[in-house]
């Protein structure tokens, strides 16, 4: 244990610094974050951009002689779970992920910190096992211990639940819910594990629906909904009551739809939850919304968009006043593109003011207005408040009827800048949209100044995708010509992408400035056709045409490109 005792007291950070991964003066401030928010150091360095991810596994690993595991890569078997205790686990931290290859007495483990030899001796008493600790990063085995134990930890809580209903122990859910203060209640447990396992497999929504014999939770992955439990259903009216009072709803009330909204922190990272509750046939069913409080505030390097389209974008951010619409379907990230060109714009010469239903992300330094339909604060109303506020832009959640579509109108001729979003298939059709929400065709072509229509596709995994050669039709589709031969990539799935074959969505956009030309255009009063070939003449790219980049360069399939260009209408 001579080496051992020695390894134990060399900390992270002194040998980041005695590597010359970082200065000493990096680690201090980084010593200092964490002793304010928590959180491990080597998080904290990466958080604080001072090093990379990959940088610090090669260094640590070369350091401490220890072997960097990918665990989200590892398939884990049963039987290696059940050999270390779950609390053992949920303490240090740690994952069992095999047995040495050449000796069946050594057992791997996957550990976020491989000098804690407190962890090491408690694992190899209680295994009976030489323990091999390898390094993991901290995210990865929090999502690996949700994946493996949290379905196990919430089908006990369920369990003893129904004991307990089944005992006579609590006969109504509104006994259950005046025990809310018993934090490890558990409905409390099973609840908290459903909302933390959609956040660990980034989940955008959760839904939790009563079917006739059992509830059913689903998680909303990448777009496509995924199955990942199912309860008896007599655990509903108590999973129910539990998200009413998190949520700030009425407990007593079962027959009508409510709304709520909930805040955690997952793994040091705080998120909005919001929540509907919707009563059907067999009971209320629970959608929750899940967003992190950073999440929709990304870099513009972050949504997808290439060379040429970042100069568009920057272009139309750069207009003084007019009228800038982000439009597409529900779920394609029209809020992300708000939020991101506000903290573009977001300055101190500048008062930006929005109005939301509701505020989706707190963004620093912008003024902030949430629509109240009781408090007779509606669209046109906070908008009409709002032009006495001395702005210079103005962003609308959403132009949903004439009487907003002609306020902003009105702002943007007097010399704001108004950002919005619309549902609309492309580019140009928004712009007659905008004409049947009665605006004169030349006052809309005068007031805009671009439009964005966009969609999300899936990204590939990067571990599993396999490549294959298009042939005739597909290439056609793609819009290539000749007989050269193209390579495209299809989803295969792998634990690393939980083997759906796709990990993570990026950006596909349309994007239209509004130029002269265009305008004159667009005061004629012309057709979404004419506008489009106006549009297209002057080098802009569709949706299909963007997303047939994506295939191209390997980065989505073929099958989330049809997805996009079916819903647009366009022809083959």
């Amino acid at each position: 244990m001579g080496i051992g005792g020695g390894r134990k007291k060399i900390r992270i950070g002194d040998l980041l610094v005695e590597a010359g991964a970082i200065t000493q003066e990096e680690l201090d401030m980084a010593l200092e974050k964490q002793k304010e928010e928590g959180g491990r150091l080597g998080n904290v360095i990466m958080e604080m951009g001072f090093i990379s991810q990959e940088l610090l596994i090669t260094v640590l690993t070369a350091q401490m002689g220890i072997d960097y595991c990918e665990i989200k890569a590892v398939k884990i078997e049963d039987d290696i779970l059940e050999l270390v205790p779950e609390a053992m686990v949920q303490k240090y931290r740690v994952v069992p992920i095999g047995y040495d290859e050449n000796n069946p007495n050594i057992l791997k483990i996957a550990m976020v910190d491989p000098m804690d030899l407190n962890a090491i001796d408690d694992i190899s008493i209680s295994t009976g096992l030489q323990v091999e600790p390898l390094f993991s990063m901290e995210d990865d085995i929090n999502e690996v211990i949700g994946k493996y134990y949290g379905n196990t930890q919430a089908m006990e809580a369920a369990e003893q639940y129904r004991k307990e209903m089944l005992a006579g122990g609590l006969t109504t859910a509104d006994e259950e819910a005046m025990n809310e203060d018993i934090e490890n209640s558990p409905i409390v447990l099973l609840v908290k594990q459903i909302i933390e396992g959609g956040v660990r497999q980034r989940a955008s929504d959760i839904h939790i629906e009563p079917l006739e014999s059992c509830v059913r939770v689903r998680y909303r992955i990448d777009g496509a909904l995924k199955q990942v439990m199912t309860y008896d259903y007599s655990l509903l009216a108590g999973i129910s009551a539990r998200i009413k009072i998190i949520g700030g709803m009425d407990i007593a009330e079962k027959r009508k739809p409510q709304d709520g909204r909930i805040t955690i922190v997952v793994d040091h990272k705080e998120f909005d939850v919001r929540v509907s509750i919707l009563p059907t046939v067999y009971g209320e069913k629970t959608v929750m919304r899940l967003t992190s409080k950073d999440g929709l505030t990304k870099p513009k390097s972050a949504l997808g968009l290439g060379e040429e389209e970042l100069k568009v974008f920057d272009g139309i951010l750069s207009n003084p006043h007019g009228i800038i619409l982000v439009t597409g379907p529900t779920g394609s990230g029209k809020s992300t593109t708000l939020y991101t060109s506000l903290s573009e714009l977001n300055t101190e010469e500048v008062n930006i003011i929005t109005v939301e239903d509701p505020v989706e992300a707190n963004i620093d330094g912008i003024n902030q207005v949430q629509v109240n339909v009781k408090a007779e604060m509606t669209f046109p109303a906070a908008l009409r408040s709002i032009l006495r506020q001395d702005p210079d832009i103005i962003m609308i959640g959403e132009i949903r009827d004439s009487e907003t579509a002609k306020i902003a109108v009105q702002a943007a001729i007097t010399g704001h800048l108004v950002v919005s979003t619309l549902h609309t298939n492309s580019a140009a059709s928004t712009v007659t949209r905008i004409v049947d929400m009665g605006i004169e065709s030349y006052v809309a072509g005068d007031a805009l100044v671009g439009v964005i229509a966009q969609r999300l596709v899936r990204r590939l995994c990067n571990s599993c995708k396999a490549p294959r050669l298009a042939d005739e039709d597909e290439k056609k589709i793609l819009g290539v010509e000749g007989d050269d031969e193209v390579v495209i990539y299809e989803p295969v799935g792998c634990p690393m992408c939980g083997d759906t074959g796709y990990a993570g969505r990026i950006g596909v956009y349309e994007m239209m400035p509004i130029s002269k030309e265009l305008q004159a255009v667009i005061a004629r009063g012309s057709t979404a056709d004419v506008i489009e070939k106006q549009a297209l003449s002057e080098g802009m790219l569709t949706l299909k045409m963007g997303a047939a980049k994506h295939v191209l360069n390997g980065i989505t399939s073929l099958h989330e490109m049809k997805k996009i260009t079916y819903e647009t209408g366009d022809d083959y």
